[in-house]
């Protein structure tokens, strides 16, 4: 009985000794073929949804090597955004040099009577110009992200490029903080004046007087200059905001996040060129005395009276204007 009990003891540690030795021996690798049709790239992002390796470093993010919404978003940054940025600009461009050829500078009709009434104080300028400054330089340096390798490539060489490149990221990033400073300033300053009213309806209705020759009475600011408020309030909002989290990324959003950030960015930043720059055309070459606001901060009554009767009449009652130039002053001593 001894004897079969030993050999039993026997017999199971030596299966158990098989066993060990069994689960011990290395699987034999697998042969893939990355070109047959079980592995193939396709089949490969219906399973996964996107293609992934290995790495060592904290961020896995980076272990993604392609993701379906990658390529769209590629495409969209390579082709799309520039046709939206090409028609949007060109288009307003094209817009403005036809209107200017065929309506001219809107000059005031009465003549300039001498006499002036501040339109914006020192600050208010001073907040304007800041902002005014930032933007060109981030509408420049933004540009140049979309269209620089097709437009000044070709003109500056690759180091040329490189090097304007790199200045021009700092810019971009660096003036991002006081522009948004500005935009904050501007809102605050003048969000009082800039709510729909019934005179506005009428300002639109009647062209506000830069389409035909009528002149619609108006506040210290018509139906135009309160759409450009509000597009630099929630436009320049809109890319301040969409502007921090690229350049901080990943704190509140994932890859898919910051590619949509980018694609609502840059679309934002090319149609607030766009609007810009009809707001630079009426300010400048569009309308004879508007420039003044912002230069000097001051402008003609009779400017004032045809533009923004309801706003002079306000400021008449509470004497705010600046007595005509004397007679003496006026003609040289002889």
């Amino acid at each position: 009985m001894v004897k079969i009990l030993v050999r039993i003891r026997i017999v199971v540690a030596a299966i158990a000794v098989l066993m060990m030795a069994g689960f011990a021996m290395p699987a034999p690798a697998q042969q893939v073929n990355p070109t047959a049709d079980s592995v193939s790239e396709q089949q490969l992002l219906r399973e996964l949804n996107q293609i992934r390796g290995r790495g060592t470093i904290p961020d896995t993010k980076s272990y993604t090597i392609e993701q379906p919404r990658g390529r769209d978003w590629r495409y969209f940054h390579e082709v799309t955004l520039k046709w939206i940025g090409a028609i949007a600009i060109l288009g307003t461009l094209g817009l403005l040099v036809a209107f200017y050829l065929i309506r001219g500078m809107v000059r005031i009709e009465a003549g300039r009577s001498g006499r002036t009434l501040v339109r914006f104080n020192a600050f208010e300028r001073f907040v304007h110009w800041m902002t005014a400054t930032c933007f060109i330089v981030l509408g420049l340096t933004g540009l140049d992200i979309t269209f620089g390798k097709e437009l000044l490539l070709p003109l500056l060489g690759p180091d040329g490029f490189s090097a304007w490149a790199q200045w021009a990221k700092y810019a971009h990033n660096y003036l991002s903080f006081p522009f948004t400073l500005g935009v904050v300033l501007i809102c605050l300053m003048w969000v009082a004046w800039n709510f729909p009213t019934r005179l506005d309806l009428e300002w639109l209705k009647e062209g506000g007087g830069i389409v035909g020759n009528k002149h619609p009475p108006a506040e210290r600011f018509n139906a135009g200059q309160k759409l450009i408020y509000w597009i630099v309030v929630l436009g320049g909002g809109a890319v301040a905001a969409t502007g921090y989290i690229m350049m901080f990324p990943f704190y509140v959003t994932d890859v898919a996040g910051m590619q949509t950030t980018q694609m609502i960015h840059g679309i934002v930043s090319l149609l607030f060129v766009a609007a810009m720059l009809g707001h630079i055309y009426i300010g400048t070459i569009g309308m004879e005395g508007a420039f003044e606001a912002m230069g000097t901060g001051e402008v003609d009554l009779n400017w004032a009276k045809q533009h923004h009767s309801v706003w002079v009449e306000k400021e008449l009652v509470q004497g705010r204007t600046a007595p005509p130039p004397s007679r003496a002053a006026a003609t040289p001593a002889e």
